[in-house]
């Protein structure tokens, strides 16, 4: 954690310097030395970190060392995340002279009222906090010398992983008769009511991937008129299970707030059915939690089962268990089997044979575990030398006693492979509970906003933050995608092991807690020094853990809601403005959240090392105007054009919606147009939607120059007649057409402009993989012509990459069209409404 911390910071103080040198221009004079000083105080301490962190496990001194260094390394974060404003607002300002004052107030993003501090006061400051932390840091580096630290490095190249390239370890190696005995136990009968059948076992041992095979079993579907899968973790959370039964079962929680009417609910929703319920994860022993939701689970039809996986055989035995299934470790073939399907995948035969010894020396310390053997791996499936493998099998990691479950050895070497950014990434998601939907782009937002993730070369940040999230998957470190509908993964989980790991790295820096009244304590007995990141459940209405503003140095502020209304305090949001000032990330989730005022408060402009800022879950109206003005507003001409948005060059997707009306008139058609033209996006852009079109031609000059398009949408282009000439756009691989109401005929107007003889191209959507028409309501033909350049006929090439995904056909028509003509190699699926 310590190398990833300053290595990170390393890197932050290099781009300031570089910047201040762009400028020509010093902010902060007189400091020459101390930057030095702090520089070569950073790169001795990181050269012995690789080493520091393999030991801390078992030398208490050395972990008290790192977390002084991590401590030190955060307020040097803040530090140079000042430094870094104040240059960006000289360059704001136009400010060229770093000893004088600008006089002139000028607006940063926020009103200009939120600013009362002066230049000169802010440069000095910086100056004397850089002393301070450079100092602090200095004693540090002393102490370093006491522990004989060895000089590690290790590269730091990232193995570039495609997503396409994510290997499905969900099928079982081996537990054949626990497989068996499960199966039978679910489908025969039995004399009791209401049986329970546990799956005890270590974490990481296949517990849940045996109730997901027992879940997912034919006899099993056949046997039951209803299943229902409940991940229950740690609290208990009566209200929460009770709600995501009902859900499971089709019915509604609106309006039930009290834990008896959740109850009877439920009860009227399983009678006369027979079901089968799995409660995943199980920790608590009180009986008095498990009896009411038990109790009320009697009105099912006999024959209903529920099965419980739990690490602890007293947690099954407290809640009735009939019958417990130990679950046992993989045999040692068994466990190659998995290690090697992963490790060898796509490896010639030679080298497969090669690294065959000593793969299966390695997958012997798993000990008979799947995650282990899954997570190293995924480890080794990256490694092609002999020599790194046989550096993974010699690690000191294997040795140390202290770790508090064997799996973490495994997952302590995959950790400590990843570059230091990568492992930045990864132990931040210790922030969310277990059992989170992780959403990819959030997630890849929130890291950005840490400053996680950097530009590389030409990449922009949110295309280097998937290649980290991608990285992280083809680990194992990450489980159970979510995809959209075109097999881009948008979400996760993490195995709850894998989580219990990154807690136990990060030491309580990263929290997340449940809100109510029993759980205000557990806050305030968190080292507040230590607390960067926090993610509240608010489980109770109008709560709000006051203990929050003690945490003055954190970074990330989450808050989320348990299914429930919630209003926020009208006070909280000015005071979470004014006090948590080092705060990056600041998010309220969407649902059921209300504010009082519609206005943000103008205490935001004290957050100047805000990165990330959603208030979605509030319902707020109105966003200060200067927050707004480098955005553009579509409904005024002048500012789109001021706003220059082809200059924004990290701009990869772009939702352009023309809804909304003018002075509450709808506008006209040409003034679509002529906004749609202005609207020019950097020739960057991979995503473009339009909606609510209203122009009657959707052509800007602009358009076939995205040559790095690869996905668009347009919805709503009502009064468009014919389609673009898309089929020139080189990179487009998703195109999605949607109530278009004016467009009677397709025909060679789709693949190109008109032929001005200068054109001599027959090949048209070169790279296009899937197409979809939805509620083309008065859309008649589809015709393509054979065309002539000059004299001679020309043969096209047309939509040649389509293919089938499955058993579903990529080319979707959703309307009334009567007649398609001459469409070669296009599998058409057709949808009347």
């Amino acid at each position: 954690m310590a190398e990833a911390i300053i290595s990170g910071v390393l890197q932050q103080l290099i781009s300031i310097i570089v910047e201040e040198a762009k400028q020509k221009v010093k902010l902060v004079v007189g400091i020459d030395n101390e930057v030095k000083k702090l520089s070569s105080n950073l790169e001795a301490i990181q050269a012995v970190l690789v080493d520091a962190e393999e030991r801390q496990v078992k030398e208490k001194t050395v972990e008290l060392w790192l977390d002084r260094l991590k401590q030190a390394s955060y307020n040097i974060e803040d530090v140079l995340g000042e430094w870094n404003y104040a240059i960006l607002k000289q360059k704001i300002e136009g400010v060229d002279d770093a000893t004088v004052p600008k006089k002139k107030k000028v607006c940063f993003f926020f009103p200009s009222s939120c600013f009362s501090f002066k230049q000169v006061s802010l440069r000095k400051d910086i100056a004397i906090k850089i002393k301070e932390v450079n100092d602090n840091l200095d004693d540090i580096a002393k102490q370093k010398e006491m522990y004989g630290f060895n000089a590690i490095r290790k590269a730091e190249k990232l193995e570039r992983v495609q997503t396409t390239s994510f290997i499905d370890v969900s099928e079982i190696c081996g537990q054949d008769d626990c497989k068996s005995i499960l199966i039978h136990k679910l489908c025969a009968s039995s004399e009791q009511h209401l049986p329970i059948i546990s799956l005890t076992g270590m974490g990481g041992i296949g517990k849940t991937t045996l109730a997901q095979f027992a879940y997912n079993h034919d006899m099993v579907i056949n046997s039951f008129n209803k299943r229902i899968w409940v991940c229950v973790s740690e609290p208990f959370d009566e209200y929460r299970i009770a709600k995501a039964i009902i859900e499971s079962l089709g019915g509604s929680t609106k309006d039930l707030s009290e834990l008896q009417s959740l109850h009877q609910h439920i009860s009227t929703l399983i009678q006369r059915n027979t079901f089968f319920l799995v409660l995943d994860d199980v920790w608590t022993e009180d009986y008095k939690k498990w009896e009411p939701l038990y109790r009320c689970l009697m009105n099912g039809v006999h024959g209903s089962k529920i099965l419980v996986t739990t690490r602890k055989e007293s947690v099954a035995k407290k809640m009735g268990s009939i019958d417990i299934i130990n679950v046992q470790g993989l045999s040692d073939d068994e466990c190659w089997l998995l290690f090697k399907r992963i490790a060898f995948f796509g490896r010639p035969f030679e080298e497969c044979e090669r690294l065959e010894e000593i793969g299966k020396k390695i997958s012997g310390k798993c000990k008979g575990l799947p995650l282990a053997a899954k997570t190293l791996g995924s480890l080794l499936r990256f490694k092609k030398r002999w020599e790194e493998w046989k550096r993974i099998l010699g690690s000191k990691l294997w040795k140390l006693e202290e770790i508090e479950e064997d799996v973490f050895q495994p997952l302590l070497l995959s950790y400590n492979d990843l570059p230091y950014t990568i492992k930045r990434c990864f132990l931040y998601c210790a922030i969310f509970p277990k059992d989170y939907g992780l959403g990819k782009n959030e997630l890849i937002k929130l890291w950005m906003a840490q400053g996680y993730v950097k530009e590389e070369e030409d990449k922009a940040m949110e295309i280097v933050g998937e290649e980290y999230f991608d990285c992280l998957a083809s680990r194992s470190l990450f489980q159970e995608f979510r995809k959209d509908d075109e097999n881009n993964v948008i979400g996760c989980k993490m195995h709850d092991l894998v989580h219990d790991f990154a807690q136990f790295l990060n030491k309580n820096e990263c929290v997340h807690i449940e809100v109510d009244d029993s759980k205000e304590p557990l806050l305030n007995s968190f080292n507040s020094e230590k607390v960067c990141h926090v993610m509240i459940t608010v489980c109770d209405e109008d709560l709000f853990p006051d203990s929050i503003f003690s945490l003055r140095k954190m970074h990330s502020f989450l808050c989320n809601k348990n299914d429930i209304r919630y209003s926020l305090p009208f006070n909280i949001l000015p005071k979470l403005f004014g006090e948590l000032t080092c705060l990056r990330a600041l998010s309220f989730s969407p649902g059921y959240m209300e504010s009082l005022s519609e206005d943000i408060p103008k205490e935001v402009g004290k957050l100047m090392h805000l990165r990330y800022l959603n208030l979605s879950g509030l319902g707020m109206r109105k966003l200060p105007g200067a927050l707004c003005d480098k955005l553009g507003n579509v409904l005024d001409v002048e500012k789109v054009k001021r706003s220059e948005i082809k200059n924004q060059k990290s701009l990869i997707g772009l939702l352009l919606n023309f809804e909304k009306k003018v002075d509450g008139r709808e506008r006209r058609n040409e003034e679509d147009e002529v906004l749609l033209e202005i609207l020019q996006p950097s020739l960057n852009l991979e995503k473009l939607r339009i909606w609510s079109y209203r122009g009657n031609t959707i052509l800007p000059n602009w358009m076939l120059s995205l040559t790095k398009l690869r996905h668009l949408i347009l919805n709503g282009c009502s009064n468009c007649k014919y389609l673009p000439p898309l089929g020139e756009l080189p990179s487009l691989e998703y195109l999605n057409i949607r109530e278009m109401d004016s467009l009677k005929s397709v025909s060679n107007e789709f693949l190109r402009k008109e032929n001005d003889g200068t054109s001599s191209s027959s090949v048209f959507f070169p790279k296009l993989k899937r197409i979809e028409f939805w509620s083309m309501l008065e859309w008649e033909e589809w015709d393509y012509e054979i065309t002539r350049i000059g004299e001679k006929e020309e043969a096209m090439d047309t939509m040649s990459d389509l293919t089938e995904l499955g058993r579903t056909p990529v080319a979707v028509i959703s309307a009334g069209v009567k007649s398609i003509l001459d469409i070669p190699r296009i599998p058409v699926h057709f949808q009347y409404l």
